[in-house]
């Protein structure tokens, strides 16, 4: 995943299940993953080219991934940022498909149990986010915790992993509702296409 850091040269968009995504890098490695659809959009600088031909294979393994069909991805990457936060991203990378570890648990991977906040601004700086997965991380107490995409996007993402999450943010209320509701399975999210 190292490599020298560099600005990205090239971009594009796509369209995905969970929306629009930003794509950066160069014919060397993806450099950045960033949610279109949010609040927050990147735009390109200027010095950068839109051009898809260098993103073909991380758009594939996309597809692929939101498709179910893929768990692990095998792109190129160089991201840059400290050397923490290199060693977070690459514990982030070791977390299993469907699975999910809190920011606590990660810190004490990494060495250091007291370091969880640290960790948590660390994944929070993620810039390549599902394919060094980010939101495979939640709190000590089971609960959703902040995501560049939005909760809606780390729930989706879960789900489609099929990851045994049993609470978020909104859990209460959610749990209350649908006591007196919808069967489960009406409940469900479902990520579908875009």
């Amino acid at each position: 995943m190292r490599m020298p850091p560099t600005r990205p040269s090239c971009w594009c968009e796509i369209d995905t299940p969970v929306g629009r995504l930003l794509l950066a890098g160069d014919a060397h490695a993806l450099r950045r993953v960033h949610f279109q659809s949010g609040a927050h959009p990147m735009r390109p600088a200027p010095e950068w080219r839109e051009d898809v031909a260098p993103f073909a294979r991380a758009r594939a393994q996309l597809g692929e991934y939101f498709a179910g069909t893929r768990r692990a991805f095998r792109l190129r990457l160089a991201p840059a940022g400290t050397a923490f936060q290199l060693a977070v991203w690459e514990a982030l990378r070791a977390i299993p498909y469907g699975q999910t570890v809190s920011y606590a648990e990660l810190a004490r991977r990494l060495g250091n149990a007291g370091s969880a906040r640290a960790v948590g601004l660390a994944n929070g700086a993620n810039p390549l986010p599902i394919i060094v997965p980010c939101h495979r991380v939640i709190g000590t107490d089971g609960s959703l915790t902040g995501f560049g995409g939005g909760l809606y996007t780390k729930r989706a993402l879960l789900s489609l992993e099929g990851a045994a999450c049993v609470a978020d943010l909104f859990s209460a209320h959610e749990s209350a509702q649908a006591a007196n509701s919808a069967p489960p399975a009406a409940r469900a999210i479902r990520v579908s296409g875009a």
